[in-house]
């Protein structure tokens, strides 16, 4: 397929760090909230084998994992999907369909501006 013979879907391509026993839950709250249609499919995701997150928790944080003032190391999982370029649907999958599924106090989310090519 070429570029002249796709339509590019503008889209917003949404990226989640979740440890592996909450990925479930975390894929659950999003299909609850979006159905994460493209084309003629939906709950299009993708969820890549778990590697290892790092993080320090500060003076302040109530972390989920480890202690404040010591690195913590542990399993995440990365849950990619897109959903069309639309602000208030954007708003809606992270208020509604990650934060209160992800077990962490600051969830690690990525919004990128990008385009899925459509046959």
């Amino acid at each position: 397929m070429s570029a002249a013979t796709a339509t590019m879907l503008p889209v917003y391509r949404i990226t989640v760090f979740v440890p592996p026993e909450a990925v479930q839950g975390l894929l659950d709250g999003i299909c609850a909230v979006d159905d994460l249609r493209i084309g003629d499919y939906d709950r299009v995701l993708w969820t890549s084998a778990p590697g290892i997150e790092q993080f320090r928790p500060l003076p302040g944080a109530t972390p989920t994992q480890g202690d404040v003032g010591a690195v913590e190391r542990g399993a995440t999982v990365r849950v990619e999907f897109c959903i069309p370029r639309d602000d208030d649907r954007l708003a809606r999958v992270i208020a509604l369909g990650i934060r209160p599924h992800h077990p962490w106090q600051v969830p690690a989310i990525f919004v990128d501006a990008s385009v899925f090519p459509l046959p």
